[in-house]
């Protein structure tokens, strides 16, 4: 493929769009595919273009990367945003944990408008395909990459995912273009450069159209999960509560096969790594044919599915907060741990008698003992006034629980104490809980 070929595909990739996140590492990939970009708003002035390149930290020569790719972004006039992160390894290891936060620092750069564009060639999706066939996946995995995906809300492009890596070298010489060269990159402890360095150029030296064979055994994979998820639509439809948890009644009579590309799809939806064959089949026998009284969980990477009420939940994994306690002065809004959202004084819908001058206001997340709620006329161990009120379990330590002194007044937005219900006449107070997406359904 020749610069004319490279510039019309990317080009073509494009389409109508207009405005663009690139990110951008310094490396030959995303050094092409800006330079490309570049020139084409040369022809194209209301192609609206931005990078962002995330510093890991994991090099002794990020910080020289981060000089080095601004000096780029500002000679070829293109804003940049650098991205800091933290990369916690002790989930998936260090190569999932890296792509988990680049994503993750992605998301937070792209403006609601804006399109994420990602420098993947065709050695990638080579690359990809062959861990995916080390993992025994099925043709979903095999789909490997597609030129167009999505991260989250935002529509994800892969321009470059049909031209090779010799292609994309010939353009940056021929452009003179200076690219970073990550040390890690030949480090064979990571499978993809045992891939790329120690398996492929065997294979290609072998096959020369080797790469091209893996694109279009990729393409036929992908065309296979689009039919069958054309065809599972309806039927995972009726599987799905309001809240998009999967009732397992839906399930009982499919076959296995049936039943495993129905989790799958469902999973999909949260844009979580698809799990193998044999966490479907603990998934399955473990958490949905779980004892009623159980409350079993299977990981899959930084998410859990869960059981309750005969439905399965797909969640992040969530910090303890069993030991905090946050005093409260009500002046200002409470910032609650682990993304919970904030505590408001002064308005909303929970009304409780004000507390004693001398009476401190704190918020925890355990309780311990029976409670006794205003409209019953019994006290209730707390463990089963939550089952009586239909909370999950792993809800039950994340509602803010609001005290006076040591005394339980009410859990924002469940239930109140008989302790802390208005006395005739009384002027309330009142408390909003700003809540996280995990509770808008509760």
């Amino acid at each position: 493929m020749d610069t004319n070929q490279l510039v019309a595909q990317v080009a073509h990739q494009l389409g109508e769009y207009r405005q663009f996140l690139v990110a951008f590492s310094g490396g030959l990939d995303s050094t092409v595919l800006l330079h490309l970009l570049a020139q084409l708003r040369q022809q194209n002035p209301e192609l609206q273009l931005r990078a962002v390149h995330v510093h890991h930290g994991l090099s002794e020569f990020a910080d020289a990367w981060v000089e080095h790719c601004c000096q780029q972004c500002t000679a070829w006039q293109i804003p940049l945003t650098v991205q800091r992160v933290q990369v916690d390894a002790r989930i998936g290891g260090i190569e999932a944990a890296a792509r988990k936060a680049r994503y993750a620092a992605f998301g937070a750069t792209l403006k609601p408008d804006e399109i994420l564009i990602t420098g993947q060639h065709l050695d990638d999706q080579s690359e990809t395909f062959l861990l995916a066939l080390k993992r025994g996946s099925g043709p979903a995995g095999l789909s490997s990459m597609a030129v167009r995906g999505r991260l989250t809300e935002h529509l994800l492009l892969r321009p470059q995912l049909g031209c090779s890596r010799v292609s994309l070298e010939a353009y940056a010489e021929q452009n003179r273009l200076s690219c970073i060269e990550d040390n890690s990159n030949k480090n064979l402890r990571f499978d993809r450069n045992f891939l790329r360095l120690q398996v492929l150029p065997i294979l290609n030296k072998r096959w020369p159209h080797f790469i091209s064979a893996v694109a279009r055994s990729a393409s036929l994979c992908a065309e296979q999960e689009k039919l069958l998820d054309e065809l599972l639509a309806e039927r995972l439809h009726t599987c799905l509560a309001e809240d998009n948890s999967l009732v397992i009644d839906g399930l009982m009579r499919c076959s296995a096969g049936y039943r495993f590309a129905l989790l799958r799809r469902w999973i999909s939806r949260h844009y979580v790594i698809l799990p193998s064959r044999k966490q479907l089949q603990n998934l399955w026998d473990e958490v949905a044919l779980s004892r009623v009284d159980a409350a079993p969980r299977v990981q899959l990477g930084s998410y859990q599915i869960r059981r309750f009420h005969g439905r399965l939940y797909l969640l992040p994994l969530m910090a303890s907060l069993r030991d905090i306690c946050l005093n409260w002065s009500r002046i200002t809004p409470l910032i609650l741990p682990d993304g919970l959202g904030r505590l408001i004084s002064g308005k909303g819908k929970v009304h409780l008698r004000s507390p004693h001058v001398t009476q401190q206001v704190s918020i925890r997340f355990r309780a311990q003992g029976s409670v006794r709620i205003v409209g019953r006329a019994h006290s209730l161990p707390i463990k089963k006034l939550w089952q009586e009120l239909g909370i999950p379990p792993w809800l039950r330590t994340r509602v803010p629980l609001i005290y006076y002194d040591t005394q339980l007044i009410a859990a924002v937005g469940v239930f109140v104490c008989e302790d802390g219900q208005v006395l005739e006449k009384e002027k309330p107070w009142r408390v909003h809980w700003e809540k996280n997406h995990l509770f808008k359904s509760k």
